[in-house]
């Protein structure tokens, strides 16, 4: 494992490129302008909060004509997204970070750095074979795998709101993605190679948090969690992530630790910008 060492301590000169700026890439990219960083990104949707935000939002058309030599590539298109985007990034970038998912662990209940991934489903080949293209390249890369993302506007707590809560005792990992944009951040700076799963310190039930949300929200649940209180959400693993080796490796640390920070965090926020 390399260690930690970040290229530039203000970002003043460096080049970054978002693949898919979306939820956690407008985050990022507003984090590298806010470092004087030169930032360019492709999003389905160009009104995504990305006006005044300094950045210049490029087609994927028109992609080729932004690509210069050392730039720092984050790439979370899904898999089924546009094909040759590797090839069309050639050997301009100096490093590139991709942020795939934790289901490539399959049924996995407890998940750390050493956990092989399980390449039964379509999804998790598909994943994979992404995560090993961008790390086979002449650049220099990291995968982070984030557990379920979360935050305003996005998580249990939208649907409990929503009526569509699970009260299953299956566990779920959780990343807020604030937290996870400092993950990317971070990973642009650093030297670090390789595959890591990125939660934050407390998995928990489904039952928990959505009790959790509904008691903030002021909210009656079902206690059979049999969809009386409206839809039910569809229980796809039982999955204890820890994240704790890639924060040890970047050096960083959680401003949302838990889900009873992010969650309240997330609500104060949402209610900020509506």
């Amino acid at each position: 494992m390399k260690s930690f060492a970040k290229t530039k301590s203000t970002g003043a000169g460096l080049d970054i490129l978002i693949l898919g700026c979306g939820y956690t890439g407008q985050r990022v990219a507003k984090r590298f302008v806010a470092r004087g960083a030169r930032v360019t990104v492709t999003t389905r949707d160009p009104r995504r909060r990305l006006d005044g935000a300094g950045v210049a939002v490029v087609s994927l058309d028109e992609l080729h004509l932004h690509i210069r030599p050392g730039v720092l590539v984050v790439h979370s298109i899904p898999p089924d997204g546009p094909p040759g985007l590797l090839d069309l990034l050639g050997d301009a970038p100096a490093r590139v970070v991709y942020l795939s998912s934790t289901g490539v662990y399959g049924p996995a209940s407890l998940v750390d750095e050493t956990t092989p991934v399980d390449l039964r489903t379509e999804r998790a080949r598909a994943r994979v074979a992404v995560e090993r293209a961008v790390a086979g390249r002449s650049w220099s890369s990291l995968i982070l795998r984030p557990a379920a993302i979360y935050g305003p506007g996005r998580g249990v707590h939208e649907a409990v709101r929503r009526g569509a809560y699970s009260l299953s005792d299956h566990f779920v990992s959780r990343i807020h993605v604030d937290d996870l944009a400092t993950h990317v951040e971070a990973g642009l700076l650093a030297t670090i190679s390789g595959a890591y799963p990125v939660a934050d310190e407390e998995p928990c039930t489904s039952r928990e948090i959505a009790e959790f949300c509904a008691k903030l929200l002021g909210v009656p649940v079902s206690g059979a969690g049999n969809g009386e209180a409206g839809r039910k959400t569809r229980i796809t693993s039982n999955r204890r992530v820890d994240g704790s080796a890639i924060r040890r490796a970047l050096g960083i640390t959680l401003a949302h630790p838990s889900y009873r920070v992010g969650i309240p965090s997330a609500l104060a926020a949402w209610h900020s910008m509506i």
